[in-house]
């Protein structure tokens, strides 16, 4: 599996706040009743972290209004022996 960060702008309105985090809410996913939102500081999106197949796969979990406007980066982790060597190959 796969580890992706989803982000999912919505209307900045307060109805429009309200209605994306209704239909996050009320879709009954765990990931999506656990997003976490910008709104109250001015960003008005939300995020959420997935461990899936793919990025199709994730993008497809995503409430159909939502697939489109959304950002899925794929997440990943460095340990300092693989960023040794790569700077090792690199020194002039």
């Amino acid at each position: 599996m796969a580890k992706f960060l989803i982000e999912v702008p919505h209307d900045p309105s307060p109805v429009g706040c309200a209605r994306a985090v209704e239909v996050f809410l009320k879709s009954g996913s765990h990931f999506f009743t656990h997003a976490d939102w910008g709104c109250r500081d001015g960003v008005h999106k939300a995020w959420i972290i997935v461990e899936l197949g793919s990025r199709d796969e994730t993008r497809r979990t995503l409430p159909p209004a939502y697939r489109t406007a959304a950002t899925i980066v794929q997440l990943n982790a460095f340990k300092i022996d693989e960023i040794d060597e790569f700077l090792h190959q690199y020194k002039p």
